[in-house]
Formats: structure tokens, sequence, C-alpha cells
């Protein structure tokens, strides 16, 4: 019987990026109405971290919003993540930051973050078309320090943002290149502050992507509906499992919501589906 890894997000640093990211909602240059902080509380996060694993959730992710780690950014992630560990021992610690060096990922490794989470978000072709100030290639590097640093390396991407098929499939093998753990596959959800035009895929497309991506990087161990979940497949979303998904995010996402946590786990309970209770369970 299939278990599902269950994980949740943390924006510990919200609507700052200086980044011109056309599918994201965090980037200043398009003043969505999102809430902005430079950073969470640590009581806050803690919280969240307690109500995740109350949840059932195993990783936990901490997330900026900006390009990379900067001195400051590595020395408040690390500060939490080392009292996330202190008060949460079970949960894994993921640091989804930007660009980082190996030495900034070796700092995070030695605070308890065990995984890091960097999306190559589209083909390298396509990528200049969905922002103009920083490269592909930066997040293909920052994903090589990931497995260079011994960390597990999770990383993925958005379908929907107006790419071809032909892109999708070039991400997925660039994906593959890389041999991560987790693939966490986003959904575009569209803000009317941002340029792109929404997203136009339907349920039945959105599942045939989920099949695709389990068929081009059948080496990973978690194929993760994240972003965009509940907006793509609506009352169908039970069927992203039978689609090769075994992992989801649960609770809120970095600038839009998810739903009750409750509805997952009944949704699960009801398919037959076990919550996974160790990060090696499959």
């Amino acid at each position: 019987m299939a278990k599902i890894f269950l994980c949740s997000i943390c924006n510990i640093n919200s609507g700052t990026c200086n980044e011109d990211c056309k599918f994201c909602s965090q980037s200043v240059k398009y003043s969505a109405d999102i809430e902005r902080y430079k950073q969470k509380p640590l009581e806050s996060i803690l919280e969240e971290a307690k109500a995740a694993e109350a949840s059932g959730a195993l990783g936990f992710c901490l997330v900026t919003a900006q390009k990379g780690l900067t001195d400051k950014t590595l020395k408040f992630v690390c500060e939490v993540a080392k009292a996330v560990k202190a008060e949460v021992p079970r949960l894994r610690l993921i640091a989804c930051n930007g660009t980082a060096s190996l030495e900034q990922l070796n700092t995070l490794k030695e605070s308890g973050v065990a995984a890091y989470n960097h999306n190559l978000e589209s083909s390298q072709r396509y990528y200049a078309e969905i922002c103009t100030t920083h490269g592909w290639e930066e997040r293909y590097e920052t994903c090589e320090n990931v497995n260079k640093a011994g960390m597990v390396l999770i990383t993925g991407g958005i379908f929907g943002m107006g790419e071809t098929q032909e892109d999708r499939v070039s991400m997925l093998k660039a994906l593959a290149s890389l041999n991560p753990t987790s693939v966490p596959i986003n959904f575009y959800h569209h803000n009317p502050a941002l340029p792109l035009e929404p997203n136009k895929l339907t349920t039945d497309e959105a599942l045939e992507l989920v099949k695709l991506t389990k068929e081009l990087i059948p080496n990973a161990n978690r194929i993760m509906i994240a972003g965009g979940r509940e907006m793509m497949f609506k009352d169908r979303q039970a069927e992203i499992f039978d689609a090769g998904a075994n992992a989801i995010v649960i609770g809120n996402y970095l600038t839009t919501s998810g739903r009750e946590k409750s509805k997952d786990l009944d949704m699960l309970a009801n398919l037959g589906l076990q919550v996974a209770q160790s990060p090696e369970d499959k």
C-alpha cells in the first residue's frame, strides 16, 4: 500500500524579492496584493511547525522571498532551523532560499537542514521568457551544489505558464539529470497583478503531466503535487495518486490558501492511503 508524504510550507520572509519572475506574486515589481514582511516571528514559525507535525507532515519547508542567500538571510534561516529542530525534532527541515553556494548549503546542513528545494521552474529555453534578472543556469548550478553538499535535493517546476509541450519535456529531462529525491510539481495560479496569462491547462491535461513527470523521472522517490493543486484539480484531487503522485503539500502555500488539512487527511483515508511516518517510507 502506498504511503503519502506530507509537507508543509512556512513563508518566513514574504514579498521582498527584487527579481522579475513573471509567475511570482512575491516580486516587488508587480505590486501584487499579498502580505509582505522581512522576518516572520520565531514564535509564529514554531506554532506552524507544531501544527504541521500534528497534521502528519514530515517535511517542513522554510521559504524566503529573495533571489538567493545573503549573509543576513542565512543567519536567520539557521537560527529558525535550530529552534524548530529543538522543539519539533521529528520534522525533516527543508530550506528554500533561492540560489546558494556550496559553502552556504554546508552551513544550513550544520544547522539541521536536511534538504534544499530549488526549482528549475521551466525549460532552459523558456526561462528567459519568464525571468530576465537571472538565468536558468544559476538555478541548475544551485541544484548541483545541493548534491555536492550531500543534502536531499528537491527540485521541480511549474506547468501552465504559456510553455510548449516541448518545453515541459525539456524541463523534466533536466530535472532527471539532477537525480532529485523529490520533484514538486506546481500549476501556475494566476494573480491579476502578474503579466502572464491565466493557466489554460485542463484537469485532464494536468493529470497527463503528472504521469509524464513520473515517466521521465522514474528514480525520484517522490512526485509531489504542490502549488495550484486545489485550483487545478478541484473535486478530482484524488486522481493525482493514480497518475503517479505520492506526496502533497498540505495547508497554505506561499501567497495563496490551500484547503483545510483535515480535508486532505480525510481524502487519503477514504482512498485507503497511509500517511508516511518517516522520510524513507514509500
